[in-house]
């Protein structure tokens, strides 16, 4: 899971989120979201919820229990810290951190983030809502090259194929070529005329 770099110095370039597919929508995580505008989750969530008549559901929404654990285990394999999917980390007691997430994380689409940066209201977050853009259009550039390389490979399999019905055709008409015929079938009787056999 790639999580956005604070930034280290003047003009540094921050990490792009991660953009995951949930529900068939492209969305960003709101710990990600959160870290990148340079707020704390719980900040982050509670300006959300400040403001809920700004994110329908086509903006933001709150994962299920199943959709969680399916990122979970997607970031466990991809990264060594799946704690980046924790959202609300900051009110989980002590004992139960990484054991237990009290609140399910929330996810923004690309329009729903651009809220959130409006939502804000500080400098940072609409710089950074830049970065939000350029991660969802690089996604969809992306996409679009998969597309391409898709379409492509199933014309490549189309001709394949009609060539495979050709080859099966020739091998069809060649195989009695192949295949001379044996000596019991070369002896036919042979057709003659005998004097006396009249």
């Amino acid at each position: 899971m790639a999580k956005a770099s604070s930034r280290s110095g003047p003009g540094a370039t921050p990490e792009l989120p991660r953009i995951h597919t949930v529900r068939k929508q492209k969305v960003m995580l709101d710990s990600e979201l959160a870290a990148l505008f340079g707020v704390e989750t719980k900040v982050f969530n509670q300006a959300i919820r400040r403001n809920s008549d700004r994110f329908p559901k086509d903006f933001a929404f709150q994962l299920i229990d199943e959709e969680f654990a399916h990122l979970k285990s997607r970031s466990a394999t991809s990264s060594p810290a799946p704690s980046s999917l924790r959202s609300q980390f900051v009110t989980l007691e002590k004992s139960l951190k990484g054991k237990h997430v009290k609140y399910l994380p929330w996810v923004f689409t690309e329009h729903g983030a651009i809220m959130a940066a409006m939502v804000l209201r500080s400098e940072h977050a609409v710089a950074m809502s830049v970065f939000v853009v350029r991660a969802f259009v690089q996604m969809r550039e992306q996409i679009g090259a998969n597309l391409g390389v898709l379409r492509r490979l199933a014309e490549i399999d189309k001709k394949l194929l009609e060539h495979d019905v050709v080859l099966r055709e020739v091998v069809e008409r060649l195989s009695p070529l192949l295949n001379p015929p044996t000596e019991d079938e070369t002896k036919k009787p042979k057709i003659c005329y005998h004097r006396g056999n009249r």
